[in-house]
């Protein structure tokens, strides 16, 4: 359908190598090459991996990776693994910028005639303050895109502005393994509101595996869903809701207030046309990773989504 394709194309970035799952990296990048195989490939995104395990990345998908050829016809070329690097701390500089030399050796050499084809086209990192957000875009070329992890327990207003009107996002750790891991309502509403005042994109990680919110009895906590997220977003980025239904759609726990038809997706009285939904997913709400792609699409599927089934699990 056409308005599930809007929501979940490229939504779930791959993070097998992340708690809970905690997976070595043969089967995660096994299980991220059947995804790309799958019925429901346009809804996976990059991998990630940090950057201090990108050598062993590459062992483990050698034999995985499309082949560069020796062609000259970019119609004819492969399509790259896309590659999300978790990086140094944007307050220590001088890392940041061995990491970059480290991501410019790693993209050439997956370029080259040959090499198995991927490509780290963004870069994920933690900062504190807008200074260092500055300090780091100015490092970067046209060609890597970063995401700036801000802490939802302060106030990030300051930090979001230094983005605004640069090429790049922010991003929300929405869960963990403990209560205290996992932001309330108004903070990841605030946060939420503060990148669409700017016009940040943003992306989030952790403790999205479910659609929608519950709690749940492993981390003693409630946590959202990615409907709660992703769907308030972008009802707030078309006008569909204000701050005070963006709160209330973020604290929605009844899987039967969510709807999905050829036309649009919806959430009680209200719905988001596919225009606007894919223009609020490509302009602002852009993903988020999770360790596992099987259970947040199964759970969809089980809410009576049409979500075509999985293929050659492992």
């Amino acid at each position: 359908m056409e308005a599930m394709h809007a929501f979940l194309d490229e939504l779930i970035d791959y993070a097998g190598l992340f708690p809970p799952a905690r997976l070595d990296m043969t089967p995660a990048v096994d299980s991220y090459a059947r995804h790309r195989g799958g019925a429901l490939h346009a809804a996976l995104g990059r991998f990630i991996v940090p950057l201090s395990r990108i050598e062993e990345f590459e062992v483990a998908a050698s034999s995985l990776l499309p082949v560069v050829p020796a062609i000259e016809d970019e119609a004819q070329a492969p399509e790259l693994w896309g590659v999300s690097a978790l990086v140094s701390s944007a307050e220590d500089l001088d890392s940041v910028r061995a990491d970059l030399e480290t991501i410019e050796a790693f993209n050439d050499r997956h370029t080259e005639v040959g090499a198995g084809a991927a490509i780290i086209d963004t870069i994920e990192l933690k900062a504190g303050s807008g200074e260092a957000v500055d300090a780091v875009l100015d490092l970067l070329d046209d060609e890597l895109y970063p995401y700036f992890e801000l802490d939802h327990r302060t106030d990030v207003r300051g930090t979001i502005a230094a983005i605004a009107g640069l090429d790049g996002g922010a991003k929300i750790r929405t869960g963990g393994l403990d209560p205290e891991s996992h932001p309330s309502v108004d903070e990841v509403a605030a946060f939420i509101e503060a990148c669409r005042m700017a016009g940040v994109p943003f992306k989030a990680t952790a403790g999205l595996h479910h659609p929608v919110r519950a709690h749940q009895e492993s981390v003693g906590a409630r946590q959202f869903g990615f409907l709660n997220i992703f769907l308030g977003a972008a009802m707030l980025h078309a006008g569909r809701i204000d701050g005070g239904g963006l709160r209330k759609l973020l604290a929605e726990e009844d899987p039967s207030a969510f709807g999905c038809e050829e036309a649009g997706i919806s959430w009680r009285d209200v719905t988001i046309d596919v225009e606007s939904l894919a223009e609020a997913r490509s302009r602002f709400a852009h993903s988020y990773g999770s360790c596992s792609f099987d259970e947040p699409t199964d759970e969809l599927r089980e809410m009576g989504w049409p979500v075509p089934a999985l293929e050659n699990r492992a």
